[in-house]
C-alpha cells in the first residue's frame, strides 16, 4: 500500500483489514461455496464410458441445485469459520504487505516501491498469511463439500483432532502457501501497475473508482494465477490425513494427477464463481481498507 499508510501503528491496520475482509465475506460468501463445490467434483465416466457424469454444470446451476436440493441456508453452510478467519487473515494480509514493502524497500534501497516490490512484497505476505488461514481453510472446505455429515466448525474440529490428530488441522498448508504466495503477488503487483495507469484522481469518489479498478483487476488477476493451486488445496484438505492412500497430497504431484485423469481445464475448476467473488471482491477489499484507515488517519491527527 502507499507509504504514509505505513506510518500508522499497527492496531490500524489490523482494524482497517479485519473490517475490509467481514465486508467482502458477507456479500461474496455463497460464490466461494459454490467454488469449492464445483473444486471438489470429480469428473467420473458414465456407465458407458463415452461421457462424463458432471454435478454442477455452472455457477447458476450449482446454486439453483444447492437451493432446490438442501435449502437457501446451505450457502451461506461454514460461514463462521471465514469470518473468523476474515479479521486476522486480511489484517495480516494488509498489515504484512505495508512491513514487507517497508523492509525491502530498505534492503534494496529503493525511495519509492516498485512493481517487482510490490510483488516480492506481495508474496512474502501470503506466505505469513497461510499459517494464519489454514485451519480455518481445513473447516471450512469439510462444511462445504456435498457429503459432509458435519454439525458445524466445532464438531469438525473436534473429529479431526480426536481420529486424525491435532497437526491434521495444518493439513494442506504446502497448497494454502502456493496459492496465497501467488494471489498476493499478482494482486499486489497489479494494484501497483494499474495505480500508476490511471488518473491521477481528484477526489474521494474518484479514489474510490480507482481503488475498485485496481482491486477488481488485481483480484482477477489473481485468481488466474493461483486458481491450480485453489483446486488441489481443496482436495488435499478434503482428505483425511488418516486415509492408506492419498490421492491428493503434495501440491505439483496432484496438480499433475489431475492434468493427466481429467485434462486441463480441471486445474480451472471454480474459476468462475472464483474470479466472480475475488474480482470484484478485491475491489470491495481495497475500497474499505482504503477508507478505513483515511478514516483512522483523520482520527490520529
Amino acid at each position: 500500500m502507499s507509504n504514509k499508510e505505513v506510518d500508522l501503528p499497527f492496531v490500524y491496520k489490523f482494524i482497517a483489514g479485519a473490517v475490509a475482509g467481514i465486508s467482502e465475506i458477507l456479500v461474496m460468501y455463497p460464490l466461494d461455496v459454490v467454488k469449492t463445490r464445483m473444486q471438489l467434483q470429480v469428473n467420473k465416466p458414465s456407465a458407458t464410458g463415452t461421457t462424463a457424469v458432471v454435478q454442477y454444470n455452472g455457477v447458476v446451476d450449482c446454486i439453483s441445485k444447492i437451493v432446490k436440493n438442501e435449502g437457501f441456508s446451505r450457502l451461506y453452510k461454514g460461514i463462521s469459520s471465514p469470518i473468523l478467519m476474515e479479521a486476522p487473515k486480511r489484517a495480516t494480509k494488509f498489515a504484512c504487505n505495508d512491513f514487507f514493502s517497508s523492509y525491502y524497500m530498505k534492503q534494496f534501497q529503493e525511495k519509492k516501491l516498485t512493481q517487482n516490490l510490490s510483488i516480492l512484497s506481495g508474496a512474502s505476505a501470503g506466505l505469513v498469511e497461510s499459517f494464519v488461514v489454514v485451519p480455518f481453510e481445513l473447516v471450512k472446505i469439510r462444511l462445504q463439500d456435498v457429503n459432509s455429515s458435519y454439525k458445524g466448525p466445532i464438531d469438525v474440529v473436534a473429529k479431526i483432532i480426536r481420529n486424525e490428530g491435532l497437526f491434521a488441522m495444518y493439513n494442506g498448508l504446502e497448497a494454502t502457501m502456493w496459492r496465497h504466495g501467488v494471489w498476493n503477488a499478482g494482486y499486489f503487483g497489479v494494484i501497483f501497475q494499474v495505480r500508476n495507469l490511471l488518473p491521477k484522481p481528484k477526489s474521494k469518489n474518484q479514489s474510490i473508482r480507482n481503488d475498485l479498478i485496481a482491486g477488481t483487476i488485481g483480484g482477477t488477476v489473481g485468481s488466474l494465477l493461483n486458481t491450480p493451486f485453489d483446486v488441489v488445496k481443496s482436495r488435499i484438505q478434503n482428505t483425511k490425513v488418516t486415509d492408506t492412500v492419498k490421492k491428493y497430497n503434495w501440491s505439483l504431484p496432484s496438480i499433475l494427477t489431475i492434468y493427466k485423469e481429467e485434462g486441463f481445464r480441471a486445474l480451472y475448476k471454480g474459476f468462475v464463481p472464483k474470479v466472480l467473488r475475488l474480482g470484484p471482491g478485491g475491489g470491495i477489499l481495497l475500497v474499505v481498507f482504503t477508507g478505513v484507515m483515511d478514516f483512522f488517519k483523520k482520527m490520529h491527527q
